[in-house]
């Protein structure tokens, strides 16, 4: 259903920036001209600060903390501003954020005051001894660190409480209701040729009892490794936790020596096989960029040094 997005004999670009707003029944027959527009609006928005910081020559990780920080602020994308509702009405955010040099790391799980998830799991990765917080220890050491704080009904938009409400009223599943809007995330290659990911959601709709999916465990949803590749996924977390998406993709380009396009669509094959649905967004030391999903479409763009930004929505659209 995707199609591939890198030329093998076409020269090695500079740098290189993909990123993604989440993946699942998006079809033109159900989108409006109107949603259509914002989406694309903000996936250019999200391009154009990563493109600024590679394009001055910027790291990777500068680039993918600085695209998803746009996609976060943006309330058409399920991450930070616009994030989607527990089933107890409040917002509970998770990100990662990862270098592929000496793959450090970053997460957090479940915070509901820092206006840019993603920054808070960088300031985990430089600042503190650990690679993943969560729940209320987050949240205080995102406000000592003097992360902008925003009060907890920042996030949540109408469109997100009626999502609730209808998933309450019908009983659907938790993977039924917001499939239209999903995880954000970016990859980067910078000049030096180093990789870098970050991810960044609000979960799915309804989710209880502290659910966390695979976006802010690194190797499920968040992997980056300047040896192979640096991976952010969206779709149905527990899947992608059970294939250790992310990582199982920089393995087989790192030990079997596939492309990353091949990589991807093995492992998103095998996740389908398990019953999970989604997408992966991927790019390399070597100025590769892949994208992948078993989805009717997935929100993504693309660019690299000397190329136009390419943004796309459809399973059609290359």
């Amino acid at each position: 259903m995707s199609a591939p997005v890198s030329a093998q004999t076409a020269p090695k670009p500079e740098w290189t920036l993909v990123i993604h707003g989440g993946a699942g029944v998006l079809e033109r027959a159900r989108m409006t001209p109107e949603r259509e527009a914002e989406a694309r609006k903000g996936l250019e928005a999200a391009l154009a600060a990563g493109l600024k910081v590679l394009a001055g020559g910027g790291s990777a990780l500068d680039a993918v903390e600085a695209a998803v920080r746009v996609l976060e602020d943006d309330p058409h994308f399920n991450a930070g501003r616009g994030a989607v509702f527990t089933y107890e009405g409040v917002n509970e955010l998770d990100a990662a954020i990862m270098e592929g040099t000496t793959r450090k790391a970053g997460a957090v799980a479940g915070v509901t005051r820092t206006k840019n998830p993603v920054s808070l799991a960088r300031k985990v990765m430089e600042d503190s001894p650990h690679v993943m917080l969560a729940g209320k220890g987050a949240d205080v050491f995102s406000a000592e660190k003097g992360l902008e704080q925003v009060d907890p009904g920042y996030f949540g938009t109408e469109e997100r409480r009626q999502q609730l409400e209808k998933m309450k009223a019908q009983k659907t599943s938790w993977f039924d209701v917001d499939m239209k809007y999903g995880t954000v995330g970016a990859v980067a290659r910078d000049k030096a040729g180093h990789v870098a990911a970050a991810t960044s959601t609000g979960g799915v709709t309804g989710k209880r009892w502290g659910r966390v999916g695979d976006s802010p465990l690194i190797g499920a949803g968040t992997y980056a490794d300047d040896r192979a590749c640096a991976v952010s996924a969206t779709g149905a977390g527990e899947f992608f936790i059970r294939e250790g998406v992310a990582h199982e993709i920089c393995a087989r380009v790192r030990f079997k020596g596939e492309s990353l396009k091949v990589a991807a669509d093995a492992v998103m094959a095998d996740t389908r096989s398990l019953g999970g649905t989604g997408g992966v967004i991927v790019t390399g030391p070597d100025g590769e960029m892949a994208w992948s999903f078993n989805t009717p479409g997935m929100y993504r763009g693309r660019v690299s040094a000397g190329g136009q930004p390419v943004v796309a929505i459809y399973g059609d659209e290359q």
